[in-house]
This record gives structure tokens, C-alpha cells and sequence, in this order.
């Protein structure tokens, strides 16, 4: 695997993780463990493998690569019958994606334990020391090995799993799920939590869990949503939860609103492609129910008084990637609704920024997943400093919502991509929800306005319909550009962001250079970049957006067409004053200039997945990326 400053130790996992018990007289499990496995793909892996509880010893089998390799192996080695199961798909940390890394990892001397972990133990170097010292032997370079063996441990020592799992979650430090099976205790796995996703799945006469409920959608919609460090026993008939220093617990039953179909890529040639389509729906989604009897807005779930949200003085965005230019375009639109101050931090920088902030700061944390551990850790960090904390997710029962004060949830379904589409629109729509919110409390001009902005806003859905349907020559011009070696993006104000997305997109689906550049920032060294024949996306603000905007980007064009840039133009329909020195222009529907980025952002979305299509490239799994980053 290529990684630029690859150091095994700080590499991001994404995992997938799943484990099943049924009926005695039931033998599904390794098929309802690879059906779990196979819908977790989209989180990104290089290895699978997984345990089977049978005539009282454990059954493994484990492959570096797809799940196709994994699944080569059963047919040339048939597992047993087995009615307890659990498997995993593993993204490297400790160690490369080799077979003897994979898990599930096996502990003590007779083999009778496997485990399967997502995250990483930070104190695994002290731990194993300690095991080598007693002359425990490893086989792999992983931190999960030294858990597998620590458990064995303390199974010896109590004969039971979950006592034994209790005893080895005190001692570790660091993000992680663990799932664990003994041959000793058929019809029982044993999982835990901390930073990191689990949920468990509820049938009748079997139990599910999994690092996300797609693990086990085909089989109930049926959930339980298990709190920061927690202890959970599923046998066939029960659940069983308790906190870490042993006290009894009950997690939140929830139903998953989708199924299995949800999943599937309905028509279309890719899941991206589904999901771009998909966003006029998740715009609307995400306005639903938004306002009380009234016809005040309100938020999902919240700790925060109004009279708290009216003394917020000053507000921080924290995110990564895709959803921090959500934050970006949400800076310019809240600053003009609440007169508030906005900054935008990138979650991995902000607790070593020193930052100020107090008991009048609203920190909000933007994340589809909302298991973003560089994200989880600032909002943390932000609370330990007083301030107040607010989430933006797609996903409920995750752990950044269950850490914050106050939760604003996108409904924009499940994203298989790992190229974020339909969820980076629902959180900008979200924002522009809270910033609306913020407003309507504070008074003046702009609270006025709330409802007519909200009215407007639902009106988006119907032009992301049109403008989707209106595609085919950016279509063309990807295929057109599929040898291109570097693409530029410009914009100014909330194009550019835009035009840094369009930039990210390329970048994480076409492997090529692509930077997004603030448009007036040209003349102070970019323009450099230019020579003939450079192709430079440009996202024009609309002729009403204040302060001569418009003219000031029509110009920049000008500027590069001169030195020989192709000009690709986004710019609002009737907009006649880019032709003249547009190559193409890309027409998007007009509304107001704050909300164009709902639209804007659309053609570079497009243009990316064709682009790279076309380059017979997986825009779904693009490489040494996954959907969701667990730890640091």
C-alpha cells in the first residue's frame, strides 16, 4: 500500500464488524457473517476474516485482500456448522494487510478465544511486554493480538466471557470495538465499546451486532444503541448490557427507517451515481418538520436553553474533508443571519490550536458518520473548555450526537460512497437550518426573514431535479477530459468552497492534481499555474450577489482565458456576460446567492464520477480512502 508519511501506528481503520448467534439447531452464521461483511465494504478494507464457535473449539479463516479471497478459501476449506459467528474487515494499523494480520486473532495457548477489534489500543506496547515477559508467543504485528491474548487471560482465570472482557477493558487505553467468542461458551458473543461504533440488532431466536446496522439489515430493523463504554452479551434469547465498572444498563431501542433495498445501487451503474441522484431527496428530508405549530423553527434533541443559544457570542465549526467546506459555505450564510462571528477549524488541528473558547461559544461538529474520531475529539475537548457543543449527523444512536448538547440530524439516508455527495448538501442544508434557528432567537431583521429563507429553501429540491436532468454535456466533457492531468477550481465567497470540493472530489476519484482556489487569490501567485489549454472550472456568483461579486469573477476569467485556460463556467441561467469568455458554460438554476452552493456543487460532482468512470477507475472504494475514520 502507497501512503505518503506511511507509519503503521497512525494510519486511519475503518472496520467492519459483525457477529451472530442463532438457534442451536441452526448452521447460518457463516452466512449471515459474510452477508454482513459484504454490505460493509463501502467502509474500506485490505483484509477479512472471521470465527466460528463448533463442537467446542473455534473455526477461522482469514484472507489479506477482498472479501473475495475470504470467500475462495471457505469453498476450497469448508467451515463447520456453526450457530455462533463473528467476522471482520480490517484496514491496516499495527502491521500490513497480510493474512497473519487479519483478523479474527486467536488468544491463549489452546486457541479456544478469537477477537475482532476496530480502532487502536494506545498502550498495546506496555501490554505486550508485559504478555512477552510471561511467554505468551504472537503471531501477527497487531494490537488486537495482544487483546485476544489478554482476554484468554482473564477467561482462565473466571470462566466467563463477560467477566473476563470487563477485566480487559480497564486496562486498555485508546479507541475501539472488540467482539469475542469462546469455544468454552457457545451461543455468546461478547462486545464492547469505546470511540468507536456498535449496535446490536434484535431478532427472535437470534441476535445481530455491527459496526453499522447494515451488518445485519436483511435479517430485522429492529436496534439498540449502546452508550460510551459499555459491555454488551448477545445469546440467541437475550441482551444483555452493563457499563464498564459493572453496573447494569439498558441501551436505546430504535428501528432503522431503511432496508436492505436501501443499500443496493437501484439502476444505477454505481452507488455515487445513486447518491447523486438521490440529493434532491435529501435536501427535502432534511427540511422536514423543522417547525413547530407556529411555524418557529425548531432543532432534533438539545440540552441547550434559548436563553443559553442567545448568549452565544461567538461560534466554531469543526470538521473534515467534505463536511468541513459544508462549515465553510455555513460561515458566510450564519455570519449574515445571526451577526455572529464564525470560524471553521479543521477537527484534527483545533485542540492544538490553543483555542478560545468559553461557556459562550457554540462549538458545532459536522460528520456523516458522527463517529469521526479527529471530530469526537474536539467536540470533547470543547466541552472540557465550557463550551457548548452541537452536532450535525447523518446517523443515529453515533457518538458524537450522544457527546454533544444539541443535535441537528440530516436525514439523507445511508452513503455507501466514500466520495461524500448527498450528505455534504444535507449538512449545508443543515446549517443553513441552524443559522436560521440562531436568528430567529436572537431578533431583527433576519429572524423576520426565517420563514421566507426556509420557503426558499424548499424549493431547492425541485431545481436539484431539473439541473440533474440537464447533465449530459458535463457528462461529455468528463469523457472528453479523461487524460487530463491537472483541473483548477475557482470561486469566491461561498463558491469557494464549492470550488474546493470540486477540487477534493477529483482528488479522491480521478488521482489527479486538482487544488480550489479563491478566485481573487490568483493574482498573488496561482495564475502562475496557468499555460495553454489548463482546464479551470470557475463558479460564478449570480449578477445579484451583493458588492459587485459577479463582475470581480468575470473578470477573473478573463484573466486566465487570456493565458491560454480552458474556461469550464457554473453559472446561473440568463447569466449572458461569462459567454464571451467561457470554453463551456454550465448552467445551474438562479436562487439566492447564500443557497447557490446546493446547486453549484452539483456539475463538479458529476464531472468527477464520469471523469473517473471513464478512467475505469471504482468511484465507490476509491483507494487508500474509506467512509468512515474511526481514530486519530
Amino acid at each position: 500500500m502507497r501512503w505518503f508519511g506511511f507509519r503503521p501506528s497512525t494510519l486511519v481503520t475503518m472496520c467492519g464488524i459483525v457477529g451472530y448467534v442463532g438457534p442451536n439447531a441452526d448452521a447460518k452464521a457463516i452466512d449471515v457473517v459474510m452477508e454482513g461483511l459484504a454490505r460493509l465494504e463501502y467502509r474500506g478494507y485490505d483484509s477479512a476474516g472471521v470465527a466460528l464457535v463448533a463442537d467446542g473449539a473455534i473455526a477461522s479463516e482469514k484472507r489479506a485482500g477482498k472479501l473475495v479471497n475470504l470467500r475462495s478459501a471457505i469453498e476450497a476449506h469448508p467451515l463447520p456448522d456453526s450457530s455462533t459467528a463473528i467476522g471482520h474487515t480490517r484496514w491496516a494499523t499495527h502491521g500490513g494487510p497480510t493474512d497473519a494480520n487479519a483478523h479474527p486473532h486467536r488468544g491463549g495457548e489452546d486457541g479456544k478465544l478469537a477477537l475482532v477489534h476496530n480502532g487502536i489500543i494506545e498502550n498495546f506496547h506496555a501490554l505486550k511486554k508485559g504478555l512477552i515477559a510471561e511467554g505468551v508467543e504472537f503471531r501477527s504485528e497487531t494490537d488486537t493480538e495482544v487483546v485476544a491474548h489478554l482476554l484468554a487471560k482473564a477467561y482462565a482465570a473466571q470462566g466467563d466471557l463477560t467477566a473476563a472482557m470487563q477485566t480487559v477493558v480497564a486496562d486498555l487505553e485508546g479507541a475501539f470495538t472488540l467482539l469475542a467468542v469462546h469455544a468454552d461458551q457457545a451461543g455468546t458473543v461478547v462486545g464492547a465499546r469505546r470511540n468507536s461504533p456498535l449496535v446490536v440488532g434484535l431478532g427472535e431466536g437470534e441476535n445481530f451486532l455491527g459496526s453499522d446496522v447494515a451488518a445485519f439489515i436483511g435479517y430485522t430493523r429492529q436496534a439498540l444503541e449502546l452508550a460510551q463504554d459499555q459491555i454488551v452479551t448477545i445469546t440467541p434469547e437475550s441482551v444483555t448490557v452493563m457499563n464498564f465498572d459493572g453496573t447494569p444498563a439498558e441501551g436505546k431501542h430504535y428501528e432503522v427507517t431503511w432496508d436492505a433495498a436501501a443499500a443496493e445501487k437501484g439502476g444505477y451503474a454505481t452507488f455515487m451515481e445513486k447518491e447523486i441522484n438521490e440529493q434532491p431527496h435529501a435536501v427535502a428530508d432534511t427540511l422536514l418538520g423543522r417547525t413547530d405549530e407556529d411555524g418557529r423553527l425548531v432543532l432534533d434533541e438539545m440540552d441547550i436553553t434559548e436563553e443559553e443559544f442567545r448568549a452565544i457570542d461567538k461560534i466554531v465549526i469543526v470538521a473534515c474533508g467534505t463536511a468541513s467546506y459544508a462549515g465553510f459555505v455555513a460561515k458566510y450564510a450564519v455570519e449574515h443571519w445571526t451577526r455572529i462571528p464564525v470560524a471553521v477549524e479543521l477537527a484534527h488541528e483545533f485542540r492544538y490550536s490553543d483555542p478560545v473558547v468559553d461557556d459562550k461559544t457554540l462549538v458545532v461538529s459536522i460528520s456523516q458518520s458522527g463517529e469521526t474520531m479527529d471530530t469526537l475529539m474536539a467536540v470533547k475537548h470543547a466541552k472540557e473548555l465550557g463550551a457548548r457543543t452541537l452536532s450535525i449527523c447523518n446517523t443515529h444512536g453515533s457518538t458524537i450526537p450522544r457527546e454533544s448538547d444539541a443535535v441537528l440530524y440530516t436525514h439523507a439516508g445511508p452513503e455507501i460512497a466514500v466520495a461524500s455527495t448527498k450528505a455534504f448538501l444535507a449538512q449545508i442544508t443543515a446549517c443553513y437550518i441552524l443559522g436560521l434557528y440562531l436568528a430567529q432567537l436572537r431578533g431583527g431583521t433576519y429572524a423576520e426573514d426565517a420563514q421566507a429563507v426556509m420557503k426558499e429553501l424548499s424549493e431547492v429540491p425541485a431545481k436539484l431535479e431539473e439541473l440533474l436532468g440537464s447533465m449530459k454535456r458535463v457528462k461529455e466533457i468528463a469523457r472528453f477530459m479523461a487524460d487530463t492531468r491537472s483541473v483548477l477550481f475557482l470561486g469566491r465567497n461561498v463558491g469557494y468552497p464549492v470550488a474546493m470540493e470540486g477540487a477534493l472530489k477529483l482528488k479522491e476519484l480521478a488521482y489527479i492534481h486538482a487544488e480550489g482556489f479563491a478566485a481573487g487569490e490568483l493574482k498573488h501567485g496561482p495564475i502562475a499555474l496557468i499555460d495553454a489549454g489548463q482546464p479551470v472550472f470557475i463558479v460564478v456568483p449570480g449578477p445579484d450577489t451583493p458588492h459587485g461579486l459577479h463582475d470581480k469573477v468575470v473578470s477573473n476569467i478573463q484573466e486566465i482565458r487570456a493565458r491560454g485556460a480552458r474556461t469550464l463556467v457554473i453559472a446561473e441561467e440568463g447569466d449572458d456576460k461569462v459567454e464571451p469568455f467561457a470554453d463551456e458554460v454550465i448552467r445551474i438554476p438562479h436562487t439566492s446567492p447564500l443557497l447557490a452552493p446546493l446547486l453549484a456543487v452539483v456539475p463538479l460532482q458529476v464531472f468527477a464520477l464520469h471523469l473517473s468512470t471513464a478512467k475505469g477507475l471504482d468511484v465507490d472504494q476509491p483507494r487508500n480512502l474509506a467512509k468512515s475514520v474511526t481514530v486519530e
